[in-house]
């Protein structure tokens, strides 16, 4: 009884399956194929309750052979008591590709379960013939090797090379290029190794490929051969001129079919295989940069396109109340490389650092995403304030123009707070941690006063015009410490200048936490923009008009000496190129890191203001 209840609801769960599974008639054959070669065409239907198929019509570049045959599968799974189970039905069709061209399969149909359903449109790209030696078979020559080739072991770079490309060899500075580098064989590649590029005078971003390689066929120069898209790079110039990307020696190693002396070992086992060792070198690419046109001077350093929005979280606030500013850029372009948008509070807010963020995506279209910074400002006295837009000027790439974005203007209505209570604000970056902000004028004490005469009489002594005398010469030299303070902050550049190492210091203690937190890209990111930005407040020149050309110019002027400018320039270029150099990561970092440090030391010691 136990035996015919489990085989009953066996039954019943795999009747069940079947009967909830959607009926799908699907297509499949090659992407790419080789005029003269037979391939196979099927149509699957995922149950076997079918009637009435219907095959497309297959006139056009290709020759049935044979078809269809229809085979049929079914199979039943019970796995930690759940069963699952599978039916279909496959019609084959044997095909023969005609001429050169992209064609076009149309859909098939069919009545599964009482119901007419259709198949997937299919797209086949057929390539001319193989032109080798002998004219043999392509399908045959682009997946085997020459007779030379079994005999000897020799690979000539007709048989195995790697091209390099790029999506544009004409750009402005700080314009996207695609670096592509991608294998062509035929022959039986095993692995292949390569040191990344040194490029000098790029920033670069390397797309994430996936680990496993495909290859796919395709025509070059007559041959047919296997392809696969080895690595690709973002990059974006940084100097004008005639920048030259070098190229690149990788090994591959091949397996090469040996013919055996043995006549029997021949027949039977086909001979063996050896591993041949096979150099390649890539070309040499110069990508001629242009300068961009007469930058204005709210330039942001972006080139590309871009989106600019803002919002703001409250109009309508009391004072010691938190107003927070909120800026969105979307687009495509250097957006790792753009400065941050400058938000003018009124003089009777506290403005805080704001909080940058960034969401990018590498890949073969560029580097795309959006960049968001949150500006946290405090009004400490009530009225009503207007905060003027925000603009963000960019190199527009379609249009060869600067395009200037601008965000609305708020007007923030400041009501007075309460007087005698704290006021608590919550950290804009951080919901758990709190700030007390000062508090009011507390209530004087009164209270009986009662004045004891002591020694002689105070008046007319020289006590009392040092009492005048010295509170006057106290505010005179207060009066003009101030003024010249004040001047010294007018003067922007100067200020920034003071600042310059400060600034410098707090990024490179952030680079220091993200070089013990292992976060590659993020340390390099950060060390650059230290010492980029220590340059530029130094030299009070905007980043997007430094170039490594103009700093050694800029510094010789201000008599630093050529050692220290020639360290410094060094470490532009190792924090540049240690991220894609072989070996160990992190004696690299770290290497950088000292380096840097060192570098801004030396220039904070060399240039005087």
């Amino acid at each position: 009884m136990r035996k015919f209840t489990f085989f009953l609801l066996l039954i019943l769960t795999t009747v069940y399956a079947w009967a909830d599974k959607k009926a799908t008639l699907t297509a499949e054959a090659p992407d790419v194929v080789v005029s003269g070669d037979q391939f196979r065409l099927t149509f699957t239907v995922n149950t076997q309750k079918v009637k009435d198929f219907r095959a497309p019509s297959i006139t056009k570049g290709f020759d049935v052979l044979m078809g269809p045959s229809r085979s049929q599968q079914s199979s039943t799974q019970i796995i930690n008591g759940k069963v699952s189970s599978s039916s279909s039905i496959t019609y084959t069709y044997i095909l023969m590709a005609g001429d050169a061209g992209t064609y076009t399969i149309p859909a098939a149909s069919i009545e599964a379960e009482g119901e007419k359903i259709f198949s997937n449109a299919i797209t086949i790209k057929v390539l001319p013939p193989d032109q080798s030696a002998g004219n043999a078979k392509s399908s045959q020559g682009s997946s085997s090797q020459s007779a030379s080739q079994v005999a000897s072991g020799r690979i000539t770079n007709n048989d195995l090379f790697i091209t390099a490309t790029a999506s544009k060899t004409t750009v402005h500075e700080q314009e996207a290029i695609l670096l592509t580098y991608k294998v062509y064989t035929l022959v039986n590649l095993r692995q292949l190794f390569g040191k990344m590029p040194d490029l000098k005078g790029f920033h670069t971003q390397e797309i994430e490929l996936p680990q496993q390689k495909t290859f796919s066929l395709e025509h070059y120069k007559g041959r047919n051969y296997n392809t696969t898209v080895w690595s690709q790079y973002i990059l974006f110039p940084q100097q004008t001129g005639k920048l030259e990307i070098p190229s690149i020696t990788f090994e591959g190693v091949v397996a090469v079919q040996t013919i055996s002396d043995d006549p029997f070992d021949a027949f039977f086992n086909g001979g063996g295989y050896r591993e041949v060792k096979k150099k390649i070198v890539t070309p040499k690419l110069t990508i001629n940069v242009q300068p961009l046109p007469a930058k204005p001077e709210n330039f942001s350093g972006g080139v590309g396109e871009f989106t600019l929005s803002s919002s703001i979280n409250a109009k309508d606030v009391k004072t010691n109340d938190a107003v927070t500013i909120k800026l969105t850029i979307n687009g495509s372009g250097n957006m790792k490389l753009i400065s941050t948008p400058e938000v003018k509070f009124p003089e009777d807010f506290e403005v805080y650092d704001p909080k940058v963020t960034n969401n990018f995506d590498v890949s073969r279209s560029g580097l795309t995403g959006s960049q968001t910074i949150e500006y946290l400002a405090i009004p400490r006295h009530a009225g009503n304030f207007t905060i003027p837009p925000v603009e963000f000027t960019y190199f527009d790439l379609k249009t060869n123009s600067y395009k200037t974005l601008k965000t609305e203007a708020y007007n923030i209505n400041v009501a007075k707070g309460k007087g005698n209570a704290d006021q608590v604000i919550a950290d804009f970056t951080n919901k758990e941690n709190v700030k007390v902000l000062g508090q009011d004028i507390r209530f004087i004490k009164l209270g009986d006063t009662k004045l004891m005469p002591k020694g002689d009489v105070f008046f007319g002594t020289i006590s009392y015009y040092l009492w005048y005398i010295i509170p006057f010469v106290l505010f005179v030299g207060l009066v003009v410490f101030f003024r010249k303070q004040a001047a010294e902050n007018a003067n922007v550049a100067k200020v920034k200048t003071k600042k310059a190492n400060k600034v410098a210091t707090k990024r490179m203690k952030l680079a220091g936490k993200l070089l013990a937190e292992n976060r590659k890209n993020e340390f390099y990111d950060e060390v650059l923009k230290a010492l980029w930005g220590y340059i530029s407040d130094k030299l009070s020149i905007p980043v997007s008009q430094l170039s490594k050309d103009n700093i050694e110019a800029e510094l010789a002027k201000y008599g630093v000496a050529d050692d220290v400018i020639k360290d410094f320039i060094n470490a532009l270029n190792e924090c540049e190129f240690a991220r894609y150099a072989p070996g160990d990561e992190n004696e690299a970092m770290d290497k950088v890191y000292t380096t840097s440090v060192e570098a801004i030391s030396k220039m904070e010691n060399s240039i005087k203001h």
